[in-house]
């Protein structure tokens, strides 16, 4: 298949700029992964397209406040700093800006003074490693000086930053949000509880190759990026007793997925495990665990698009985000979102068999 294939038009004033009032007041678009019929609701109806003994799987990583704004020394100019990857001993591969001012050797002050940096080396795709040197405890400083590393099309200032956290976010890793979660709120969450749905949550730390553009005429010629992510035991465990119970198995975004994905036997027997992973699933790709997704509305042309028309169907996505776009959703990352699954409407009596 084209990369091209997978291109929908889409409005620039539909990018969602901040994040709605309140989180599960978002809209809620249902996709039927079978017959393709969608429906509108918003995200706090949620709990009623769920039964009892289906169960929610999310990631509970949480976004560094990676963006460093600092100084260049000695002589003062404006610099930024982006994190990408823990090297260990103090050091970290980042994107800086401007590129032409910050060889090896180059030196940085931010916030007070209280952080301060050096570029140890070049790297060949133009990232650099950065040696960082403080006082206390590097994450207690970056939350300190830090700021959300938010997307590109995101022109706005975040005036709270916890706002591009989920409300569930508990390990520090993410270069940016796993955006399915950001519309949950802890009564939402007890709702669904008080229901019979059970939760379970896996980690994958999002990277900034999430947004990176797929290049490539043929979407297989693509090179994925690596993340890291696990499957506690206890996540594992429920996985398994849900799919013997009959219960669906509902991944709370496109890093929820990747993560089971990646480590689900052929038999969508799941263990737990620890790893990196660039699995990479476009149209032809098997779902061995997923039964059902709540996603939001993503980059024409991208690998996330690419997933979740390899989950319902390249023909009947585009066709929703084409009526997404008339009923003037909001997309990205504050948008709104989408629950794709089978048997939607279907009364919670009737036990779900799995999905192929």
């Amino acid at each position: 298949m084209k990369t091209s294939d997978f291109y929908y038009d889409l409005p620039q004033e539909l990018i969602a700029q901040t994040p709605m009032e309140k989180r599960d007041g978002s809209r809620l678009m249902t996709l039927d992964r079978r017959t393709g019929e969608t429906g509108h609701r918003h995200f706090y109806d949620l709990p009623s397209l769920l039964r009892p003994g289906d169960c929610l799987i999310m990631n509970d990583s949480r976004v560094l406040p990676a963006r460093l704004l600092g100084r260049r020394l000695p002589g003062g100019g404006a610099c930024e700093v982006l994190l990408l990857t823990d090297k260990g001993g103090n050091v970290w591969e980042c994107l800086v800006r401007p590129g032409r001012k910050l060889r090896a050797g180059a030196r940085m002050t931010f916030g007070d003074g209280s952080l301060t940096a050096e570029v140890a080396e070049e790297l060949a795709d133009g990232n650099r490693l950065v040696r960082f040197a403080y006082e206390g405890i590097f994450l207690e400083v970056l939350e300190r000086l830090g700021k959300m590393p938010l997307p590109p099309y995101i022109k706005e200032e975040l005036q709270d930053q916890e706002r591009y956290q989920t409300v569930y976010s508990k390990v520090l890793g993410s270069a940016a949000a796993p955006t399915a979660g950001l519309h949950f709120t802890p009564e939402l969450l007890r709702e669904l509880e008080s229901k019979g749905v059970n939760l379970g949550y896996v980690t994958l730390h999002v990277g900034l190759g999430t947004f990176r553009p797929v290049k490539e005429e043929a979407i297989e010629d693509h090179d994925m990026h690596s993340e890291f992510c696990t499957v506690p035991p206890e996540t594992a465990e429920l996985i398994n007793r849900t799919k013997a119970a009959g219960g669906r198995v509902i991944c709370v975004g496109t890093t929820s997925c990747r993560t089971l994905e990646s480590w689900a036997g052929e038999d969508g027997h799941m263990e737990a495990r620890s790893g990196w992973t660039n699995i990479y699933l476009y149209p032809g790709s098997r779902f061995k665990v997923m039964d059902g997704l709540v996603t939001n509305f993503h980059l024409p042309e991208s690998t996330l698009i690419m997933l979740v028309s390899a989950f319902a169907g390249r023909e009947a996505v585009l066709a929703a985000y084409r009526e997404a776009v008339k009923e003037r959703y909001r997309f990205f990352s504050f948008g709104d979102a989408m629950f794709i699954g089978s048997r939607i409407d279907e009364p919670e009596s009737k036990k779900p068999e799995a999905l192929e």
